[in-house]
């Protein structure tokens, strides 16, 4: 970021680049009061001193600087909004998805449900993105064009639809893939084989016997792709118009507001190490055994 150029620009505007005394004691002023002439340790050091206090600092690129913190209580409901609609989607796409493949393996359904996979897997969030938003908003109409953050909730959430899946079908894809290989292999297991010799039907054997033993990989893979859905809605918001963090971060950049920045990329790392951490809790809740190890 400190490469891109120089902050005092987004502060002071075209004062930055004057020479009269004037002008180089407002420069002067501005440098000592937002750190800028501190080496760049020094100022990482104190920003993130102030950072974890909840002190943000102020934006660089807003007339009058307001907080930081301002814009972030502004803009991060609509990104954890979008987040879990989408993987909950996903999630519910994936489950009984990957349960039909492996129930049905290596037969056409499978075969057709791993072509289907692999092309959601491989079309971009922002390709597909587009490719909704024409069909259901601009051909067909179904969904709205715009997200409008002063309607009411119910009307958000049927706005924030086509994001979500855009962002929940290539997830959905990856977690089927996942989930359905492990599902075949625990199905291979002693203990399945000996329920089936026991007349538990294929439906219960898949429900109640293998499908828990199965999810250890699935959860794995749900926390890390959080922050991949977290990346792709940095475009995501962007083809919808959704005024939340993805967007917030761009317009950041563009502008060389280095506050908005690192706030922001602090918050996200921030919530990804906390989403594998609640991943491994979670594991000790599917198999006891974890707790003991």
């Amino acid at each position: 970021m400190n490469l891109l150029g120089d902050p005092l620009f987004n502060i002071l505007g075209p004062t930055a680049a004057s020479t009269t005394p004037e002008d180089l004691e407002i420069i002067a002023a501005a440098e000592a009061e937002y750190n800028l002439d501190d080496p760049l340790p020094v100022r990482y050091v104190k920003w993130a001193s102030a950072f974890v206090t909840g002190d943000f600092g102020v934006q660089f690129s807003s007339d009058g600087q307001p907080p930081v913190s301002d814009l972030i209580k502004e803009r991060l409901p609509r990104t954890l909004m979008l987040l879990i609609m989408a993987q909950t989607m996903a999630i519910m796409v994936a489950v009984p998805w990957a349960l039909l493949a492996a129930s049905k393996a290596d037969k056409a359904v499978d075969k057709i449900s791993t072509i289907t996979a692999f092309l959601f897997i491989a079309v971009p969030n922002v390709g597909l993105a587009v490719i909704l938003k024409y069909l259901f908003a601009l051909k067909f109409s179904i969904f709205p064009l715009i997200y409008n953050a002063s309607d009411p909730f119910w009307s958000r959430v049927w706005q924030m639809m086509l994001p979500a899946i855009s962002l929940a079908l290539p997830a959905a894809a990856i977690y089927q893939r996942l989930l359905r290989t492990d599902l075949i292999t625990t199905l291979q297991e002693d203990y399945i084989l000996t329920a089936r010799s026991k007349g538990v039907s294929k439906r219960n054997v898949l429900f109640k016997h293998a499908l828990r033993p199965s999810l250890f990989s699935f959860i794995t893979i749900v926390g890390i792709t959080t922050g991949a859905l977290l990346g792709g809605s940095l475009i995501v918001e962007q083809v919808f118009i959704i005024p939340g963090l993805g967007s917030a971060i761009v317009e950041a950049i563009l502008r060389e507001d280095f506050p908005v920045v690192l706030a922001i990329v602090m918050i996200v790392t921030a919530a990804f190490v906390m989403i594998n951490i609640i991943v491994d809790l979670i594991y000790s809740l599917i198999d006891p055994r974890v707790r003991t190890e």
